[in-house]
């Protein structure tokens, strides 16, 4: 009997991969992709556990690696500058979730109720476009805009107030980044919602509107309620990319009297791995605070399933 469905089961899987062939062979480049680009690097992984020159091989046994265990981490960890990038890091990113992860949801709810088709689509769109901006053209135009001689200095002064020097005070560079970033991206990840939004069964707002729930209830307890899933995943995400911030933006923006708030994991990693050509130890930082965005990943995961059933695994 066992054989018997055995072979009833394998029918089955090859019936299943036959019906799904056109699927597979879609997923396949993009496996592929993932494979070469994200996977086989790993292998790199290993220089952040030696003295690592360039030219010398990953792996060997006969005494031309140095092999450090975790003296790259360990060094980085007691270092002088292991507090200020860490705290820096951590406060871009706090500040950049808690004033920026709700404006696309705020704003996908209010888009979704403008009852103008033509107007809709104009608003939609524009708020998309900054996603395709680079992110060199965008530092440019802060650079251009907080300047001395910016637009908003103009401003200030046209307002009666004094000129005020951005690019070099660094208690001011907080909120550049955060509204920088929240200008940039807050469009494109409506799309989500907004997807989300679409999918609602009319017949909830029809419900609601029965029972004499005016448009802002409608959106509170019926709306709002229904894009918890898509929250509580882009959350989850959220929370395990806290030490990631924008380093691209950072670097194309700061300069060194910028460092005491600016300078965050991802800037140090470029001057002390790539710039100052220290391979091992900016390998082994990178993989530390890897392994701490994971470890927050884990348990923003295991509380969104404890508080609800919208949970990664």
């Amino acid at each position: 009997m066992d054989k018997v469905f055995q072979n009833i089961k394998g029918k089955q899987k090859m019936r299943n991969i036959k019906e799904n062939i056109e699927l597979y062979l879609i997923m396949l480049p993009v496996l592929i992709h993932i494979f070469i680009f994200l996977y086989i690097p790993m292998y790199g992984i290993v220089i952040g556990f030696q003295n690592y020159l360039p030219g010398s091989p990953f792996i060997a046994f006969d005494g031309s690696v140095e092999w450090v265990g975790l003296r790259h981490i360990i060094y980085f960890v007691k270092s002088i500058y292991f507090t200020r990038i860490l705290g820096n890091t951590v406060f871009l990113s706090l500040q950049l979730l808690v004033f920026g992860f709700w404006v696309p949801i705020t704003f996908s709810i209010l888009l979704n109720e403008l009852k103008n088709g033509f107007f809709k689509k104009i608003v939609q769109t524009g708020s998309y476009l900054p996603h395709f901006i680079s992110t060199v053209v965008v530092a440019g135009m802060v650079i251009s805009f907080i300047s001395t001689d910016g637009i908003l200095n103009k401003l200030i002064v046209f307002l009666g107030g004094e000129k005020k020097d951005f690019l070099v005070d660094p208690k001011y560079f907080p909120s550049i980044y955060t509204m920088t970033n929240i200008w940039k991206t807050f469009g494109w990840s409506t799309i989500l919602y907004l997807s989300h939004i679409a999918a609602i069964n009319p017949n909830l707002y029809e419900a609601a509107k029965i029972d004499g729930a005016n448009r802002f209830h409608r959106m509170w307890y019926v709306t709002l309620p229904s894009l918890l899933p898509s929250i509580d995943m882009l959350f989850i995400f959220a929370v395990g990319g806290l030490l990631n911030s924008n380093s691209q933006l950072i670097l194309l923006i700061y300069n060194p009297a910028l460092y005491k708030k600016a300078d965050v994991i991802g800037t140090f990693l470029y001057r002390s791995g790539i710039a100052g050509g220290q391979f091992s130890y900016g390998t082994a930082v990178g993989l530390f605070m890897t392994i701490i965005n994971f470890t927050l990943l884990y348990s923003a995961n295991a509380i969104t399933r404890k508080r609800s059933e919208n949970a990664l695994w």
